[in-house]
């Protein structure tokens, strides 16, 4: 069992930058690719972005790439996804996700494949 717990959602204004933490537990970290996805209100839940087990790969949404950065720290549980050049757009639940995988080098978008996830976190961008 693992789990995940998000933080470092609020309310920004458009064009602000937030960082999300996914603080996981339960499994050693570096078992897990990780990824973010999000759900806005009415909406499917999407791919934002991911991470691989190894830390090497990482793959983004379109809507978010070139303003959104995701990484993660071993020594700390920890993955994080840095967004900046907010949008109203954006606006959603944020859900960390862990994938436990013998691989170390994919990056997983499918919703499905994921194992655990967290409780969310929500982030509001005003225009």
């Amino acid at each position: 069992q693992a789990q995940l717990v998000e933080s470092g959602g609020g309310l920004v204004q458009a064009g602000d930058s937030l960082r999300l933490s996914c603080a996981a537990s339960g499994r050693p970290f570096s078992d897990f690719a990780l990824a973010w996805f999000r759900q806005a209100s009415g909406k499917e839940r999407e791919f934002v972005g991911g991470i691989s087990r190894r830390g090497s790969k990482t793959n983004f949404a379109d809507s978010v790439k070139g303003r959104f950065t995701i990484s993660r720290d071993v020594a700390k549980n920890t993955v994080y996804l840095q967004m900046n050049s907010l949008k109203p757009e954006d606006t959603a639940v944020y859900y960390c996700a862990a994938k436990l995988t013998p691989l170390y080098g994919l990056v997983y978008t499918y919703a499905g494949s994921y194992d655990y996830w967290g409780q969310g976190t929500q982030v509001t961008v005003s225009s």
